[in-house]
């Protein structure tokens, strides 16, 4: 039996569905103005509607002593892995860029270090052990390495078990972005970091899977998901 009061029209469940994808992302909530052209409206005073609206039926709850600031309290059940966690939409490069094709298309290959754990952390493995074609538009954006996946903890972020992902070397990320992270110099994980106060938070995009909460000398950041590759043969 359904609870009349709980039941979202879609504005609002479109508003909630933006500000918990926000608050995910960057740790903060978006402002009026980011919420208002979310939903092309023409005035805030429909956002303040809305906001009221999702209170009352215990969605969301403002917090006290910040301007603004919101919490999500629940999310519609009706709402897909896709709307929960949608921050990285993966950009698939698909199997088959044998040497023929590599001739004419621009193409760079680039190196795959072996495999990564989307489950539970593994050995970090730095040894080259095959190589891959990905665009030149890519590769022109800083140096690069590829990743074998192993594991589900990511496949409601579009990674799956097999996939090799693409990462850009980087030592600093956002909030929110999916990391190739090193715990304690000697385990890799891909996970989406979240910083929240002195801790490092690595959340998986499958709800079966726990965040890992690291003090911050314990993490360092190996790479940014930026792609990935999947050979559909």
């Amino acid at each position: 039996m359904y609870d009349i009061c709980s039941m979202l029209t879609k504005k609002q469940k479109n508003l909630l569905l933006f500000i918990n994808k926000k608050i995910r992302s960057t740790g903060v909530s978006p402002s009026y103005e980011e919420m208002k052209n979310s939903l092309n409206l023409k005035s805030k005073s429909g956002i303040h509607r809305l906001i009221s609206a999702l209170e009352e039926r215990g969605f969301i709850r403002r917090l006290a002593h910040k301007a603004r600031a919101l919490e999500v309290l629940k999310l519609p059940e009706t709402a897909s892995a896709n709307d929960i966690y949608n921050s990285f939409s993966p950009s698939v490069i698909k199997g088959g860029l044998d040497s023929e094709n590599s001739q004419k298309k621009s193409v760079h290959e680039i190196p795959v270090l072996g495999k990564i754990a989307a489950g539970t952390p593994i050995e970090a493995i730095q040894n080259e052990v095959s190589r891959i074609a990905i665009p030149e538009s890519l590769s022109k954006n800083g140096e690069h390495f590829g990743l074998k996946i192993s594991g589900d903890s990511m496949i409601e972020a579009g990674i799956n078990d097999g996939d090799t992902i693409i990462v850009k070397k980087a030592n600093t990320a956002n909030n929110g972005q999916i990391v190739v992270a090193l715990i304690d110099n000697h385990e890799a994980m891909l996970k989406r970091l979240r910083r929240k106060g002195k801790v490092i938070a690595l959340e998986s995009a499958n709800k079966r899977y726990e965040t890992k909460i690291f003090g911050p000398d314990r993490v360092k950041v190996q790479g940014i998901l930026v792609s990935l590759y999947r050979n559909f043969q």
